[in-house]
């Protein structure tokens, strides 16, 4: 089943939501306050991928006004649960280093699994955490920006090691993880105490030359695009439901014109995604 990304897997390690009317309000530099839980959940679907639903829930707690530790995981169904999937669990932690006169910078840690279970699955495959499809992800990175009365711009700059083992750091062939460099901003525009615009966009890049260290699976320059805008509504200062649309430009087989599917050049995803956010800080 074609899975659907409601977001990469570090959305699942980059805290949303704040303003100074609002406390959760969708401003990419939230960070929830001393003993405050928050929750953002998410419902989305995509116009090219016959008729899938995501689910996904973020879920933090701040330890104290400066940490915040979270959890996020997300599914997938298709045709009625005809198909199905546990597509992600993520669990990171965000240190703000800087607050000072409208200026943050949070230092960012994480660790995750993609590819959790599939239905039906694939012959010759296990159902839960199949050593082929499962994916262990292990995340640090800085995140950093300026919060005005009315707006806000931030920027993340995140390294990820994605292997088929948790701890497999140089595997032997055919396990040999893959790096990432992921690059993006983010921005909001507050038009009153009840309505903001947003938008973010995102670069994901592979540092390595070969996928998983197979010479014969060349990935160099491989990479992604995805951009997303959106409007939120505040239902109140500590809740707000958003409208999003987001799309994807792609050269993931690299400049290997041999693999299978290989398109010269970078090229936009059929289709793009849209959905509901609903967020709640207590």
């Amino acid at each position: 089943m074609k899975k659907l990304a409601l977001t990469s897997l570090l959305a699942v390690f980059a805290i949303s939501g704040a303003n100074a009317a609002n406390v959760i309000d969708g401003n990419p530099l939230y960070m929830p306050g001393q003993n405050h839980f928050y929750s953002v959940t998410t419902l989305g679907s995509h116009t090219e991928q016959g008729t899938p639903y995501g689910l996904g829930e973020e879920f933090g707690y701040g330890i104290t006004d400066r940490l915040a530790v979270n959890l996020e995981t997300s599914m997938t169904e298709n045709r009625a649960f005809d198909e199905y999937s546990i597509d992600g669990l993520g669990f990171s932690a965000t240190f703000r280093a800087l607050d000072m006169n409208g200026w943050k910078v949070d230092a960012l840690a994480g660790y995750g699994f993609s590819g959790i279970y599939e239905h039906p699955k694939p012959q010759g495959e296990d159902a839960w955490f199949d050593k082929d499809e499962t994916f262990y992800t292990w995340m640090a990175g800085v995140r950093g920006g300026f919060v005005a009365s009315n707006w806000t711009v931030a920027a993340k700059t995140l390294f990820e090691y994605t292997n088929t083992r948790s701890f497999n750091w140089n595997g032997d062939r055919g396990h040999q993880g893959i790096h990432e460099l992921v690059l993006g901003v983010e921005g909001q525009y507050v038009l009153c105490d009840h309505l903001s615009f947003l938008a973010n966009v995102e670069y994901t890049g592979v540092m390595d030359k070969y996928w998983r260290g197979d010479k014969d699976e060349k990935v160099e320059n491989a990479g992604e695009w995805f951009g997303e805008l959106g409007v939120n509504y505040n239902i109140d200062a500590t809740k707000y439901v958003g409208l999003y649309i987001n799309g994807t430009l792609n050269h993931w087989k690299g400049d290997d014109m041999d693999m299978p599917g290989a398109k010269k050049g970078w090229g936009f995803e059929d289709g793009f995604g849209y959905g509901v956010r609903f967020g709640i800080d207590f």
